[in-house]
């Protein structure tokens, strides 16, 4: 279990993202949040947005994969940043690319979370999917 606020935040996130508690997860935000994916096979040009997208991004997220783990390797706190490097698996609610609806995606992925006064006021990931 961690020992840290903001790690305790960090894991609390993952597990709101596993049960589908929108919620949650915006409560852990600050309001002028920002959250960017480095440039991956979902998103070839990368992505850059902020918490106000969060409620829809995680709607389609619901609508795609019935479930998603997250399975942390390794964590690093230093100062108000976090660093999460973790095996994510999406369980397919409806087909994508050349999976069928029940196939999984896995992505090998390290995040880094910013906090300011025990909020994430920033996100950046870098994922690494696996081949589908």
């Amino acid at each position: 279990m961690p020992d840290s606020p903001n790690l305790d935040t960090a894991h609390r996130y993952l597990k709101a993202i596993e049960d589908g508690d929108a919620a949650d997860v915006l409560s852990l935000f600050s309001p002028d949040a920002v959250l960017e994916q480095l440039p991956n096979r979902i998103y070839p040009q990368g992505l850059r947005s902020n918490v106000s997208q969060v409620p829809e991004a995680f709607e389609k997220g619901r609508q795609i994969f019935s479930r998603q783990t997250y399975e942390i390797t390794k964590e690093v706190e230093t100062g108000n940043i976090v660093a999460v490097e973790f095996l994510w698996t999406g369980t397919l609610a409806i087909p994508f690319g050349t999976l069928r609806a029940g196939s999984e995606m896995r992505c090998h992925s390290a995040m880094f979370l910013e906090f300011r006064d025990g909020k994430i006021v920033a996100q950046r990931n870098y994922d690494c999917f696996d081949p589908w």
